[in-house]
């Protein structure tokens, strides 16, 4: 069966369906990720957006649930090839089940090379996956005007949840949810943490009151900007409890001291973007999934700790006095050996020490 993909200026792309059989507007957006389609199809990051696969064949593992990172937010989904015959022992079903499952349309044998170049000389584009060529002048106009707005109250949990510490508990963390990935809880966890996490429209007395060690604001979807009551809960925060935050997170606190932040032409999406730790000198390999950056000119409270090697945009920024600091990107994985994590950093900082 023959799907479309039909991009805000008009361009049509040709390719095959699976999924589920709907039409979808959204956010084009692609990432480079040779692996991890799991984490990305679950992360409420991608909240709003179609997203585009650069690797050429995904799907060849399955779908593993114990691998989720969170629901499903993607408005559509993008692929040279899809493998149908998974081959792995923990495989449950394929991705065009999980599609399917999750009301989600799929396209394709398309040109996923073209797809992304466009992308990266032209900028983010809206598109629709679509059953026919033809758009009517007012459906164009709907792709066109399309927003992705307040997308963390889509993501966020409804009340408080509550996750052990794994072993000994030496700290209580609250989470900010503003679209949480599992594995960030997992992390704190795994380090002693009770875990509780609030959702996004939790004041900041309130998050107070739980007598938390230290707060994290997580990763999210969205732009930043629009989150102006969010924005005032994590001031309230500052200098009363030690922060660290994550992708929205971070670019949240940076507005919460007086910071702005841009849009990036095409972002950085995927688990191979070189990041800068000015502090020890090194280059680590990190995955994103962001849209957004902080302006390195407009920061004046804090300092750039780390910075992406591509473009040099800010990925990270420390607040001594606040003890607070917060990273664009995920810091799940270990990084190479001679730089702490940053969830070892924050862990060190709730038990006194400098930042």
């Amino acid at each position: 069966m023959k799907r479309y993909l039909i991009l805000e200026d008009g361009t049509v792309f040709e390719g095959e369906a699976f999924g589920a059989c709907v039409q979808s507007i959204g956010e084009l957006v692609f990432t480079t990720g040779m692996c991890g389609y799991i984490e990305t199809l679950t992360d409420p990051s991608y909240c709003g957006q179609i997203v585009l696969h650069t690797f050429p064949l995904i799907g060849n593992y399955g779908v593993i649930e114990s691998d989720f990172d969170g629901d499903c937010h993607i408005k559509g989904y993008i692929v040279r090839e899809w493998c149908d015959t998974p081959s792995n022992f923990r495989s449950q079903y394929d991705i065009d089940k999980f599609l399917k499952d999750r009301g989600v349309p799929g396209i394709c044998s398309v040109d996923t090379r073209q797809l992304t170049r466009i992308i990266r000389e032209q900028g983010v584009m809206n598109a629709i996956i679509c059953d026919s060529p033809d758009l009517s002048s007012e459906l164009l106009e709907r792709v066109k005007n399309y927003r992705v707005g307040d997308a963390v109250n889509a993501v966020t949990c409804k009340e408080p949840l509550i996750f052990p510490a794994n072993g000994e508990k030496k700290f209580n963390v609250a989470v900010l949810d503003l679209g949480v990935r599992s594995y960030i809880i997992d992390s704190l966890s795994s380090r002693g943490c009770k875990v509780t996490v609030v959702p996004a429209a939790t004041c900041a007395d309130d998050i107070l009151a739980l007598s938390p060690d230290g707060v994290v604001i997580s990763n999210g979807p969205g732009d930043p900007a629009q989150y102006t009551g969010i924005i005032s809960e994590i001031s309230a925060l500052f200098g009363r409890v030690p922060l660290f935050g994550i992708g929205l997170g971070h670019q949240l606190m940076a507005l919460c001291r007086g910071a702005v932040t841009l849009k990036l032409k095409y972002g950085h999406r995927g688990a191979n973007q070189p990041v800068k730790d000015l502090a020890a000198g090194r280059t680590i390999i990190t995955e994103q999934n962001h849209g957004y950056a902080v302006d390195q000119d407009s920061i004046t409270d804090g300092c750039a700790r780390f910075v992406n090697a591509n473009d040099m945009t800010v990925e990270g920024i420390d607040y001594p006095e606040s003890r607070a600091f917060s990273v664009q990107f995920y810091p799940e994985s270990c990084p190479p050996h001679g730089i702490q994590s940053p969830f070892d950093r924050f862990c060190s900082m709730m038990e006194g020490g400098d930042l």
